[in-house]
């Protein structure tokens, strides 16, 4: 278990990390994942003859398998480095099944992953969704991973917001991602929250690096600068700098080993 986008335990978003030897079953991954409880647990094996690739992985939330995870990503490359499963500084290079060969570079602690960026197209804000979270909402977007971005007045209504977890549930969409321009002075450029839908039975997310991805391009086509620091203002909380390379994303943050065992049901 690690939490990533964390300097410290308890704070950040946990993610479980399994390392495999080998090949799994998806359906033994489900499980584990329903058995976890986290909102991401990754599985991690090392692949042979893959030219881009050192290492497969793939994430589920208790319900599904999910395209990307940005911060069970970090605990993934965390996790290798702190198991001496690859060297200090050398780059890890992860083939997923839908979000391509994702490469995390670590230094000084903080460790930096190149995503794709996701950026929202407008969209019709969906019926209820106002309503589901109890917010004005400004404005919709929906991306190619089927996120919702939200748009509402200001920090203080993103940090307010205490939505029907039911009927965001019944939202059609992965995710709906509520964000604002930071206060002046804030310490960071914009603030979030991530309410999974279909991901995560309307419960929230504490700190979500997928949700940056669309994040990302939508705060700097706004603010005028490519890199940014978001914090996502969870009850855990946690701040990921962001940087808009074209059509990539890098997002940086920290993370820390909480517990470290042996799963004895294995596939």
């Amino acid at each position: 278990m690690v939490d990533a986008f964390a300097s410290r335990p308890f704070t950040g978003n946990p993610a479980g990390v399994c390392l495999l030897d080998g090949p799994a079953d998806p359906g033994w991954m489900q499980r584990v994942a329903a058995e976890m409880r986290h909102s991401e647990t990754a599985f991690v094996r090392p692949l042979e003859g893959d030219p881009e690739a050192g290492h497969e992985l793939r994430w589920f939330t208790p319900f599904i398998e999910v395209a990307l995870c940005g911060h069970a990503t970090l605990a993934s490359a965390h996790a290798l480095y702190a198991t001496g499963a690859v060297a200090p500084g050398e780059p890890i290079r992860f083939r997923t099944l839908r979000s391509g060969v994702l490469t995390v570079t670590g230094a000084g602690g903080e460790l930096s992953m190149d995503f794709p960026a996701q950026p929202a197209a407008p969209a019709e804000v969906p019926d209820g969704l106002a309503e589901a979270l109890g917010l004005d909402v400004l404005g919709a977007g929906r991306n190619a991973q089927d996120d919702l971005l939200v748009e509402v007045a200001d920090e203080a209504a993103v940090r307010g917001a205490a939505p029907d977890t039911a009927a965001v549930a019944r939202i059609d969409a992965r995710g709906v991602i509520v964000t604002a321009a930071a206060d002046p002075g804030a310490g960071h450029d914009f603030v979030s929250r991530f309410f999974g839908a279909k991901a995560l039975g309307g419960e929230e997310d504490p700190v979500t690096g997928s949700a940056h991805c669309a994040l990302a391009p939508f705060w700097a086509a706004r603010l005028g600068r490519d890199s940014l620091v978001g914090y996502q203002a969870s009850e855990r909380g946690g701040h990921i700098r962001a940087t808009l390379r074209g059509d990539r994303v890098i997002l940086s943050g920290t993370a820390v080993t909480v517990l470290d065992g042996t799963l004895t049901a294995g596939p």
